[in-house]
Parts: C-alpha cells; sequence; structure tokens
C-alpha cells in the first residue's frame, strides 16, 4: 500500500462525513471506502467504492477529515486532482466526482469517459 506525499484525490466535509456515517453503519468492520473506476455505462467508465477490511497490494491510501480511502492501483492514473462531495437535492442523493480528466458525462450522468493524467504534472 501507497502513500504518496500529495493525495490522489480530497474529499470534501459532505463527503467524509457519509463515508464515515458509511463505515460506522456496517455490516462487518471496514477499514474505509475503496475507490476505483471500471467500464460501463454509455459514456464509457463509471466509478465504483466497495467497503474494505484492508488495503490491497498497490493501493494508494488517501487519509483526508478522518477517513480512509483506499485508491484502487489502476485508477489512480484517472482520479488524480478529483474532489469526492456528496450531494442531497429534492430527487437524488449520492457521491459526486469532480474530475479533471472527465472528458464527458453521458446524460443522466451515471458514467463518464476519462483520460489518464499526465504524470509530468505532477512535479509542477
Amino acid at each position: 500500500m501507497a502513500k504518496t506525499k500529495f493525495p490522489v484525490m480530497k474529499l470534501t466535509d459532505a463527503a467524509a462525513g457519509r463515508v464515515r456515517e458509511i463505515l460506522e453503519n456496517a455490516d462487518k468492520p471496514a477499514a474505509g471506502l475503496r475507490v476505483g473506476v471500471k467500464k460501463g455505462g454509455c459514456a464509457g467508465m463509471e466509478y465504483s467504492m466497495d467497503l474494505v477490511g484492508e488495503a490491497a497490494a498497490g493501493d494508494d491510501v488517501v487519509e483526508d477529515k478522518g477517513v480512509t480511502l483506499f485508491v484502487d492501483p489502476s485508477a489512480i492514473l484517472f482520479l488524480l486532482g478529483t474532489e469526492m462531495d456528496y450531494e442531497v437535492t429534492k430527487f437524488r442523493s449520492g457521491f459526486v466526482f469532480r474530475n479533471p480528466n472527465e472528458v464527458s458525462a453521458c446524460g443522466c450522468g451515471e458514467s463518464v469517459e476519462l483520460k489518464q493524467a499526465d504524470p509530468s504534472m505532477l512535479a509542477s
């Protein structure tokens, strides 16, 4: 499990509060939430989240606002610079990802097209 000097992702207070709530109400003890991306949806990719008891090999650990995210190693370049938020509206509640690597999103908002971040940009 890698812990970098800069976080791959950050959370808003609302997202951290919701992650904390999910962890506290889990059926079994969980160390955090694993965040990744998978192929799917009409735009090509979807964000994925799973409760996990421990980090998997290669996970990048993000500790922010008292909660822990484990970023799937295959998703790091897609999620670099992303802010995870939690929003409640009249018709929906859920996590929202503000991702600078997002090229487009489908009309329903469930899937996105992502490009990999340029690692050379990290040096600046």
